[in-house]
């Protein structure tokens, strides 16, 4: 099992930018294909970005593509979200996600259904 902590989250003007962060304990961190997921308000939670165990592979959704970058640490247990040229649409609260993967699997996964565990989510507001 495995427990997910974001942070990072804030009020950032149109254009700006934020990192989040999310911090995993438990089991080996290198073993979970993670994602970021985020929930607008009266939206249903909607798929962001994923990365592989290795973080050799990335995958993002079409509206945040060129603007949100995932990276991960896995000697710190830790996956980042870098966020740029943030919009108010991208007002949400976003929540990081682990799915344990088998050694041979390396990809991304998308599926929201497919994560095992979540974090409590992290507020991003951006304003116009």
């Amino acid at each position: 099992q495995v427990q997910l902590v974001e942070s990072g989250g804030g009020l950032v003007q149109a254009g700006g930018s934020l990192r989040l962060s999310c911090a995993a304990s438990g089991r080996t961190f290198s073993n979970y294909a993670m994602g970021w997921f985020r929930q607008g308000p009266g939206k249903e939670r909607e798929f962001v970005g994923a990365t592989s165990r290795n973080g050799g592979n990335t995958g993002y959704a079409d509206s945040v593509k060129g603007r949100f970058t995932i990276s991960r640490e896995n000697d710190k247990k830790t996956v980042y979200l870098q966020m740029n040229s943030l919009k108010p649409e991208d007002t949400a609260v976003y929540y990081c996600a682990a799915k344990p993967t088998s050694l041979w699997f390396n990809g991304y996964v998308s599926a929201r259904s497919e994560y095992d565990y979540w974090g409590q989510g992290t507020q991003v507001t951006v304003s116009s």
